[in-house]
């Protein structure tokens, strides 16, 4: 059962920070030759195909009309001088430390949203003076870090208003709204400012009347958790009251990888090869933070169809037995997909988790001396490859996807250990 806590401030209470095109912008810190120039950066060092999206522009992209998470065409069409640039997660995952680092000179991190967001909690001292901090801030980052890696920040009274306030003058703005001001500024900004407002929620509310920021706030709570079909949409109605709401921390419920395979790669054994040294990665995440699961998903996307398939597990963390899993269900998928089936992307789940420390096993289970073999066996392996810093054992071959980083690339809601380089 969720339970969370609201009251409402009298002062801002929440910094949120969202750096602008930062994938882009890390790329232009790292390269002198793309600064200035429209950025676009793609998953893989390949030549671009129809297929192939930008999942992240440059400021200057924005500027002449090209979104994150076009595709190549599409973009290329708008803007035929584009810079494409490979992903570099482990660049990334450096940036977003260092960033971490120069922030936390200036004031705690409360919450880190994503790779590139956020927040920190104001105290009665930084409260004060929220855009002396926020400008602090950006001095700090200019000077340590680079010119060409911006930030935008905004300040409220609790998270969700604080990161729309944040959108407000992006690139490299601040934003302060004081609860004594609210909800005037909010009334201003369009519906699809707030987060979880996608074309289909629009469509939903629209259904309902409402399509702007004033009719959402002149419902009540429980509407909202009709709209939504569950307690984020009364959460929301709080939050954007001007509310804090404090809500008691969920359990993870999954580890997986998913990656877009490169054109010599979208076929049923390519495919196949790919999976599993994602689900390598994913369960050796699983392992590190103390779980087991019983349950593993397979899914595979093509270009206009899907597959998807689970299988059950004995609550299990152990390369051997996941991948054992792994090769029945691509068995079901080779039976069930054409023998020329074009897959574009792939991805592994393990889910029903349970801490390690907590399994339950049946009594064939617990007795099972091959499977006792295999974790213990696994337990040294993991040994060998963390004390030399790198993949030294393998239960198969280990050969990345061009583009390498398999189950290392940046998630914008995950951040990689270095371990996951590996």
């Amino acid at each position: 059962m969720l339970v969370w806590f609201v009251r409402r401030p009298e002062h801002v209470e929440i910094l949120y920070l969202d750096f602008d095109g930062f994938f882009a912008s890390v790329a232009q810190q790292a390269d002198p030759r793309l600064r200035g120039k429209p950025v676009g950066i793609v998953p893989f060092d390949a030549a671009p195909t129809k297929s192939m999206t930008v999942i992240a522009v440059s400021k200057e992209a924005k500027r002449l009309g090209v979104k994150n998470v076009m595709r190549v065409p599409d973009v290329l069409a708008i803007c035929p001088d584009i810079i494409l640039v490979p992903q570099r997660p482990d660049l990334i995952r450096r940036a977003h430390l260092t960033l971490l680092s120069e922030i936390e000179s200036e004031i705690p991190i409360d919450v880190v949203k994503s790779i590139d967001e956020l927040a920190c909690t104001l105290d009665q001292h930084t409260s004060v003076d929220p855009r002396g901090l926020s400008q602090r801030i950006k001095d700090r980052l200019r000077k340590n870090v680079g010119e060409h890696i911006t930030c935008s920040i905004g300040v409220a009274a609790n998270r969700l208003l604080a990161k729309i306030a944040c959108k407000v003058d992006k690139p490299n703005g601040i934003t302060i709204w004081h609860p004594r001001e609210m909800p005037q500024p909010l009334l201003l900004r369009p519906l699809s400012d707030i987060p979880g407002v996608g074309d289909r929620m629009a469509a939903r509310l629209a259904g309902r009347n409402i399509t702007t920021i004033d009719g959402l706030l002149n419902t009540r709570p429980r509407q909202l958790r009709a709209l939504w079909g569950s307690v984020n949409g009364e959460r929301m109605w709080y939050a954007l009251h001007g509310y804090a709401i404090q809500a008691e921390p969920t359990q993870r419920s999954m580890y997986g990888h998913g990656r877009v395979l490169p054109p010599d790669w979208r076929n049923l054994p390519m495919a196949r090869d790919c999976s599993r040294l994602l689900l390598v990665k994913a369960a050796r995440r699983m392992r590190r933070d103390g779980f087991a699961a019983r349950q593993l998903g397979l899914w595979i996307n093509g270009l206009k169809d899907g597959w998807t398939a689970s299988s059950a597990l004995p609550s299990v963390h152990d390369d051997q037995a996941c991948l054992t899993a792994l090769h029945l269900l691509w068995v079901r998928a080779e039976r069930a997909l054409p023998p020329k089936y074009v897959i574009m992307r792939c991805g592994v789940m393990l889910t029903d988790l349970t801490p390690l420390g907590a399994r339950q096993l049946s009594l064939f289970e617990e007795d099972d001396t091959d499977r006792q073999k295999w974790e213990r066996l696994q337990d040294i392996v993991d040994g060998l490859n963390y004390s030399h810093g790198k993949r030294v054992v393998t239960l198969g071959a280990w050969t990345p996807p061009a583009g390498g980083f398999a189950g290392g690339k940046i998630a914008y809601t995950r951040i990689p250990d270095a371990e996951d380089f590996l």
